[in-house]
């Protein structure tokens, strides 16, 4: 013990103590430089530092609290059994949740509660609600857990976010002000907690009551019909209400219909989630909704083009910052690299295998068959003593990975997407396979130079897509990898990774494999979700980019020569791509991508 370190004695206290608290003797704590996280029973909190100030040390604690009381007190199956589909409700249900848990934790232990109110600190330095000026800058899910945390604990809003939570409070506590006693006497019991916060949410019009005693069975087109109907009413009424003009600014159409199959309301209920978060900083929330149809028709237009970019990797820093952040990233996953690198050989001796010459035996004539020289020894004369190599036919290939560089891959899963992405790289150039490399993501937050354009075009209605998109080149298909591999560096650039518009994003990059020669076309996507920005979904109808996306991938898996596939990073990206995975923990990319591959090489 007396050769631990003051950092290393901290982190077994506090490992200590959040088994005590989870009641799950499993439970290990690591330091993290990432945003912090829990995987399972490992906590991700920030390191403190060597010196272990005060303030610092209280964060970290307060995380390990926060992850503790969750691993304690909540289920996730019960948690997602009847979420809500409308992203600004989601994000609300959830921040409901995770002020239940940590109340009861800062309830009964003061240590607790101070510990969590440092975290809340760090919390508030990123969220939106500080740096609201009206009501329609206010995440409603921020509010609504602040003045809920204030019910159930009893401690007041901090002061950075009480301007915006005061311009919701009336609103909110006009509403809902009844449902916080309630869900005060149920927190104990999420099952009682999670009924009541339904209520809650309906109380607030942020979902929708699905009538239960209108079940016709005479023509889903009648149906259909009185659904489009009710759903314009909704729409109408809400632009009566100042908090639902809010919330429809934030992701446009929450009071939309989820039921709606043969009508433009379907567009409504593949809302892409909510730009409640849209500063530098912020993750977005992603929705996870189950499939639902196109209509047959949609529009999709771009406000203006002049600002988007196409842009290399190499032109966006320089060489000693590109070196310097490579070295950041190998440093990051040396561990991981190791195990990728083995799932990486294991595919190139598939490749290998594919790849294979075999021979033609009894032959008249050609090479001598080693294995029939007893043969010529004994009977000279004999024929049908020779080979003959023949090739075995294996396509050109051309594999694009494309990799989403939103700002909610912050953090390992963007580490891990570029060390991935470098080791398949290397390993499919060695077996002859030409790797291109492509990013996608926004120059700016809330639109950009586009948005300035709209504005000073008067605001016309229904814009199309407005922000800036930037297109990365990481690595050309005819580039060596020996080039190229510093300019995976930059997805560890602060202020890189920003929004992301993924149905234009997939157009770029299937428009550029459809120009190569290659025989077989294969584009990988990795993504932690739906598209999001914030600008174009605050003046657009609702599901507004996730549509267009649905119709980019179904014309592709439909019609075009290009095979594709996804793997969704802790979301479900089943429901847009017919060849997709999705992994919980983003240490699994690197075996997934692989065999991934490996499935495509091998279908005929």
């Amino acid at each position: 013990m007396s050769d631990e370190s003051p950092a290393d004695r901290f982190k077994s206290v506090l490992a200590g103590a959040s088994r005590a608290l989870a009641h799950d003797a499993e439970v290990e704590v690591n330091w993290t430089a990432d945003a912090p996280s829990q995987s399972g029973h490992t906590f991700r909190v920030p390191m403190p530092g060597r010196s272990l100030p005060r303030g610092a040390a209280m964060e970290a604690r307060g995380f390990a609290d926060s992850f503790a009381l969750k691993l304690r007190h909540h289920s996730d199956t019960l948690h997602s059994r009847h979420a809500p589909i409308e992203p600004v409700a989601r994000a609300c249900y959830d921040a409901i949740e995770q002020v239940r848990y940590e109340a009861l934790g800062a309830n009964d232990y003061a240590g607790i509660r101070d510990n969590l109110d440092a975290t809340m600190a760090v919390r508030m330095g990123t969220d939106p609600i500080t740096r609201a000026t009206n009501v329609e800058d206010v995440p409603v899910q921020s509010a609504l857990a602040l003045l809920l945390r204030e019910a159930l604990t009893g401690q007041p809003v901090p002061a950075p976010a009480k301007a915006g939570v005061e311009m919701l409070r009336g609103w909110i506590e006009e509403r809902a002000g009844d449902d916080f006693a309630a869900l005060a006497n149920s927190i104990d019991d999420q099952k009682a907690f999670q009924a009541l916060s339904l209520d809650m949410l309906q109380h607030l019009e942020l979902v929708r009551v699905e009538p239960q005693d209108q079940q016709p069975d005479d023509g889903d087109d009648q149906d259909g019909d009185e659904e489009t109907e009710d759903d314009e009413q909704g729409d109408s009424a809400g632009e009566d209400q100042q908090p639902s003009e809010m919330a429809a600014e934030t992701t446009e159409g929450e009071d939309d219909g989820d039921d709606q199959s043969e009508s433009e309301a379907s567009d409504d209920t593949d809302e892409a989630d909510g730009g409640d978060e849209g500063e530098e900083g912020m993750l977005p929330v992603r929705p996870n909704r189950p499939w639902t149809d196109l209509p047959s028709a949609f529009d999709y237009k771009v406000f203006t083009e002049a600002f988007d970019e196409v842009v290399g990797a190499a032109d966006l820093c320089d060489e000693e910052e590109l070196t310097r952040l490579r070295a950041y990233l190998d440093a990051q996953l040396k561990g991981l690299q190791g195990i990728v690198t083995k799932l990486a050989n294991r595919l190139q001796r598939r490749l290998m295998a594919q790849q294979n010459r075999s021979w033609d035996f009894d032959q008249e004539e050609g090479l001598l068959d080693a294995a029939r020289l007893a043969r010529v020894v004994v009977s000279p004369g004999q024929s049908l003593s020779y080979k003959i190599e023949r090739d075995i036919e294996f396509k050109d290939t051309i594999v694009t990975l494309l990799i989403d560089n939103s700002g909610s891959m912050r953090g390992r899963p963007i580490s891990i997407a570029a060390i991935s992405a470098d080791v398949l790289t290397r390993t499919l150039e060695r077996c002859g396979v030409k790797t291109e490399i492509l990013g996608f993501t926004t120059r700016a937050w809330k639109g950009g130079q586009s948005r300035e354009a709209w504005l000073g075009a008067g605001k016309p209605q229904h814009p199309g897509r407005l922000n800036d998109l930037r297109h990365i080149v990481y690595k050309k298909a005819d580039e060596p990898w020996r080039r190229a591999r510093r300019n995976l560096g930059l997805m560890m650039r602060e202020g890189l990774l920003k929004e992301n518009i993924d149905g234009e994003a997939l157009l770029w990059a299937h428009t550029r494999l459809l120009a190569r020669p290659e025989d077989r076309r294969i584009l990988m996507v990795i993504s932690d979700g739906a598209p999001v920005d914030d600008s174009t979904l605050s003046v657009n109808s609702a599901g507004y980019l996730e549509a267009h996306l649905r119709k980019v991938i179904d014309w592709i898996e439909r019609q075009s020569p290009v095979q594709l596939v996804a793997i969704g990073i802790g979301h479900d990206v089943t429901r847009y791509y017919k060849r997709a995975v999705t992994i919980m923990d983003v240490e699994q990319l690197g075996g997934t991508m692989i065999e991934q591959l490996a499935g495509l090489f091998e279908d005929n």
